[in-house]
């Protein structure tokens, strides 16, 4: 910093640095346990408290809950964010027990964040969204 910035300025540049610095990285603020907490929530009834599809409506379903916890061993080793944002908020519509699996996209609305593909590609969805991919990545064999 030159002779004639303020402690402000000084400031504002560190922490601009530390935002440019975060974002560059990949760094993106996940809350795993509010993740967890929404899974509980809104998943947990069909998909199984373990994430292994064997909730307790899995046999009146038609078609069977996805084990979630084999996304990326089932995708090259690759977590499929993508697909599972898409998933979630309803782009990527998937038939269960003879309509769509319900959708939550409009509870999950608002107060975006990012999270970055493997390739580095930022991807924007709710902070809810986000937590609960977060949950689902931690619980990945």
């Amino acid at each position: 910093m030159s002779k004639g910035a303020s402690m402000e300025d000084t400031m504002r540049v560190l922490t601009l640095a530390a935002a440019i610095t975060a974002a560059a990285t990949g760094v993106w603020a996940q809350d795993v346990g509010y993740g967890q907490e929404l899974y509980t929530k809104h998943c947990a009834t069909c998909h199984g408290t373990a994430a292994d599809g064997q909730g307790p409506m899995a046999p009146a379903l038609v078609v069977q809950p996805k084990d979630l916890t084999t996304l990326t061993a089932e995708n090259g080793g690759e977590f499929p964010l993508l697909r599972v944002i898409r998933r979630i908020d309803g782009r990527e519509p998937l038939v269960s027990h003879g309509s769509a699996m319900p959708v939550y996209g409009e509870f999950f609305e608002g107060d975006d964040t990012a999270m970055k593909t493997t390739s580095g590609q930022p991807v924007l969805m709710s902070r809810a969204i986000a937590d609960l991919v977060a949950f689902l990545m931690s619980v990945q064999r």
